[in-house]
């Protein structure tokens, strides 16, 4: 049996990890909060952006690459999904568990789902691995197919050339996102932004498309689609009923985010 199939179902274990007033203010800074945005950056009535939360979780991930049953540096974040149980307090120590749910033969590729619990959220890391597949073993459950027809709101966001330096002191240190060396040798001509700085970006502005609040984010799903390169726009366009938010984002005309989902 392949090695990656033998990780479904693997127990990572438990970590407590804690976080203060800072983290959650450089993490709303990060992802475009303005200094306008006092409930963001002021920590007088501060509110914790949801997907804060995701960062705190590739702990996981990092401890799935340690197994050794793939090359952590080959593999690629394809998908993510959250769901928000209770919010986030302004700092404070959240007791996680995490496991490898399952792993699915793509057939050139393999993809694992990492799942991380804790009282505050529920999310879901889709991990995928290139040259892992074809084993003969189950591809998955397709995800269901989500785009906007007729886009209620559409916004442009600048990429900072410094932004995956800066999103690097929340914690994800993957080198892709600094060494020139490393993004080459994924096919990249020069170090690309962070998937979930991405994702936190567009979360951040759904709020002001479902108006709503950016920290009452409950429910979030997204495919990442291809990398977003620092000093280039990426465009948020969305559709909003009363079933919640269809969203892609779109830099270089190339889609970055699809099959977005969320609710406020």
């Amino acid at each position: 049996m392949s090695k990656i199939a033998e990780l479904a179902g693997y127990d990572l274990g438990q970590r407590s990890i804690s976080y203060t007033d800072s983290d959650v203010i450089l993490y709303a800074l990060c992802v475009g909060a303005q200094a306008s945005e006092l409930p963001l950056v002021y920590e007088r009535d501060l509110r914790v952006l949801p997907t804060f939360g995701l960062g705190l979780g590739l702990w996981a991930v990092e401890q799935a690459g340690t197994l050794g049953a793939y090359d952590r540096l080959r593999s690629l974040h394809a998908a993510q999904t959250l769901t928000v149980h209770e919010p986030f307090a302004t700092s404070g120590t959240l007791d996680m568990r995490a496991r490898i749910a399952n792993a699915w033969d793509k057939g050139s590729a393999a993809m694992i789902d990492i799942i991380v619990e804790c009282a505050q959220f529920t999310a879901t890391y889709s991990i995928f691995l290139p040259g892992y597949g074809g084993w003969g073993g189950e591809r998955g459950p397709s995800s269901p197919r989500r785009k906007v027809e007729n886009p209620t709101f559409e916004e442009e966001f600048h990429i900072a050339e410094n932004l995956p330096a800066l999103y690097r002191l929340t914690g994800a240190r993957h080198p892709v996102h600094i060494d020139p060396e490393v993004a080459a040798s994924y096919g990249f001509d020069r170090p690309i932004l962070h998937g979930l700085c991405t994702l936190g970006i567009a979360a951040r502005q759904l709020a002001f498309a479902a108006g709503s609040q950016p920290w009452e984010l409950s429910e979030l799903s997204v495919r990442f689609a291809a990398p977003v390169f620092p000093g280039k726009a990426m465009n948020l366009i969305a559709e909003c009923d009363a079933n919640g938010i269809v969203f892609e984002a779109r830099s270089d005309s190339e889609s970055v985010l699809s099959n977005g989902y969320a609710r406020f």
